[in-house]
């Protein structure tokens, strides 16, 4: 299938690069109708204002218009012909003068619309926003129409991101190395920070904008304290003022023990006053440094990381400590609900929803609790978080993994957008049938007034920036439906094959395909029906069922016998099923209604069980290996 697509895209226009500009591709638009009438379109550009974010706006448009139709943008005052214009309301007053002021200023402040408009009698596009970053995304948005080759007639769009808080959490270390990075090392230089200003940082800082994601976490959630010392956070600060005209936040992981291991006091007991006042402390000196910081993510009583529950406190006791400390500035805290310790005969899948759920109303408003779309550990699928629909009083920000950690690293194609799309759509029936997670997460905004999702990237210093050239298209999918969960994957992908190989008919449909149908076959030759957790121990890649060890054994995630196959988490069982709502739990609870690709996950089954294609359930799973390795 691959060598077919080589072949049709040597038939057809494309060019030998290193993959380095990612899916912002302006190669110059190779149908020659669509190039007249976007150079016909783009005549003119009126755009004034000088912000740093409307000149990051106009240095990509100039960019965009010069690799695609050849233009040189040359900012008139007045109209002699069709053309663009692009500003706020205050930056360009003559916005004032159109029917579309009062859509303008009721958007959000991220939101943009782009309007065909007929101003003096000229046919005139309008890129506007109520502020800056408005602007800036919906110039983004213009220039995606003309790489994707879309009409530029009668153009009626309005954005606003359906998600306020939309983050990459960088598993990065100090020492330069990335925790399940396969794509080289960190792109932060800390050793020539704050001096020298990588030009990386501001073409990472451009792709995340294009795509929406307005936050990055710089460093590892396996924190070291040294991140939140002086001299690091003017590290910090050097790359918060590169990323913030492109509308970045910077955010850093906060390790628990921070206040013993660098504050030289005898505890971290988060309801012990010195603690408490060596956080405001912190996180003052922090914003003297960084004005707009967005917060601390925290990884606590997970792995062996310190958390308040050393010192007997629960989880809502360490994040509003921190909570409060950042409050007053607007920062929030993004909590993990990634918790369990290495106990045998410990269903883990309980841990989550066990540990949080109880703690439903007591977290400040500026806490997020931060499940993994599954309550194991980025399985090549997993059953939903049973913490969506099950919090409504503390906002959750889903968490998705970007890097292949258990999908065979930057080696192996696997589309992510599918199983993103499988998780937002999936019915929590919290408030009833068809409330999906995306739903869930939308509806924080309107009840704790945050929203937000995470993923953790797979970004480095490799010249294509993901290892595997299809690996853009995951942190591609990942900020798009961060900025709108509930696009059709379908979609996102043709939009990248456009944006990144071509627009021709064939080439599209056959990388597509390969796309849309490559989750699917991992999940078949590495865990199908359910299975989960049978990877290699140390570096979760290749099987390792038999794996043996005094903390861990992978036995516990198939619990292979004589009998069967598969984890009893039935209510005769582990009684996972009795953390999702009904009638959710029901269904999984019975072995006849189980979903089959869900079904090793939440029943043992006996290895002559009938399938529904008849065959027993040895024959079905090797026969899904087969297909998956096909």
């Amino acid at each position: 299938m691959f060598v077919c697509f080589l072949l049709l895209c040597s038939s057809h226009s494309v060019f030998a690069e290193s993959g380095y500009d990612l899916w912002l591709r302006y190669h110059r638009i190779d149908n020659t109708t669509l190039y007249n009438n976007y150079r016909e379109a783009n005549g003119e550009v009126i755009f004034p204002g000088s912000s740093d974010r409307l000149n990051a706006a106009k240095k990509e448009l100039r960019l965009g218009l010069k690799g695609l139709l050849n233009i040189d943008l040359n900012e008139v005052q007045h109209f002699s012909k069709r053309g663009v214009m692009a500003g706020t309301p205050e930056s360009l007053p003559l916005i004032a003068k159109t029917s579309y002021i009062d859509e303008i200023k009721k958007l959000d402040d991220e939101g943009y619309i782009i309007r065909s408009v007929t101003i003096n009698g000229k046919q005139v596009t309008l890129i506007a926003g109520k502020k800056d970053i408005g602007v800036l995304y919906g110039v983004f948005h213009y220039l995606r129409l003309m790489q994707t080759q879309q009409s530029l007639d009668n153009l009626a769009i309005k954005e606003e991101p359906k998600l306020q808080i939309r983050v990459l959490d960088h598993w990065d270390n100090l020492n330069g190395t990335i925790e399940r990075g396969y794509a080289g090392y960190t792109l932060w230089d800390w050793q020539r920070l704050p001096g020298y200003i990588d030009p990386r940082y501001i073409d990472y800082a451009r792709a995340n904008a294009s795509i929406g994601i307005n936050g990055t976490v710089l460093n590892n959630v396996n924190a070291n304290a040294r991140s939140l010392r002086t001299e690091y956070l003017i590290k910090a600060a050097a790359l918060a003022d590169a990323l913030r005209p492109y509308g970045i936040k910077v955010y850093l992981t906060a390790r628990f023990s921070a206040p013993k291991e660098i504050g030289g006091l005898k505890t971290a007991d988060p309801l012990d006053p010195s603690v408490w006042q060596w956080w405001k402390d912190k996180v003052k000196e922090i914003y003297q440094y960084i004005p707009d910081f967005g917060g601390f993510l925290v990884k606590a009583n997970s792995e062996g990381q310190p958390g308040p529950q050393d010192y007997k406190r629960t989880h809502a006791d360490g994040a509003n400590m921190m909570a409060e400390a950042l409050e007053p500035y607007g920062g929030i805290v993004m909590w993990r609900a990634f918790v369990y310790e290495n106990k045998r005969n410990v269903d883990r899948a309980l841990n989550g929803f066990d540990e949080f759920k109880p703690l439903d109303g007591q977290f400040n408003k500026n806490v997020f609790i931060q499940p993994k779309n599954g309550p194991i550990d980025f399985q090549p699928r997993e059953a939903l978080h049973p913490l969506f629909g099950s919090m409504p009083k503390t906002p959750l920000m889903l968490e998705f993994q970007i890097t292949q950690e258990y999908l065979g690293f930057a080696s192996h194609l696997v589309y992510l957008g599918t199983l993103f799309e499988e998780t937002l759509q999936s019915d929590t029936y919290a408030k009833g049938k068809g409330t999906t997670v995306s739903k869930v997460l939308q509806e924080y905004k309107k009840t704790n007034g945050i929203s937000g999702i995470a993923g953790v990237p797979n970004i480095g210093t490799d010249i294509n920036w993901t290892g595997h050239l299809f690996g853009q298209a995951n942190w591609h999918a990942f900020g798009r439906l961060a900025w709108n969960p509930d696009i059709p994957v379908a979609e996102l992908a043709e939009e990248w094959i456009r944006m990144t190989f071509s627009n021709d008919a064939n080439v599209i449909k056959t990388v597509k395909h390969i796309m849309l149908s490559s989750h699917e076959a991992a999940v078949d030759y590495m865990t199908p029906l359910g299975l989960n957790h049978i990877m290699n121990f140390a570096t979760h890649y290749g099987p390792g069922p038999w794996y043996k060890d005094p903390n861990w054994d992978a036995w516990d995630y198939h619990k292979a016998d004589e009998t069967g196959l598969g984890v009893d988490r039935t209510m005769k069982g582990s009684n996972a099923v009795s953390q999702y709502k009904s009638p959710i739990r029901e269904k999984l609870n019975d072995i006849k209604t189980c979903p089959e690709q869900l079904l090793l996950w939440f029943h043992h089954v006996p290895w002559n069980y009938k399938m529904s294609s008849g065959r027993i359930m040895w024959d079905e799973l090797v026969d899904h290996y087969y297909r998956g390795v096909d």
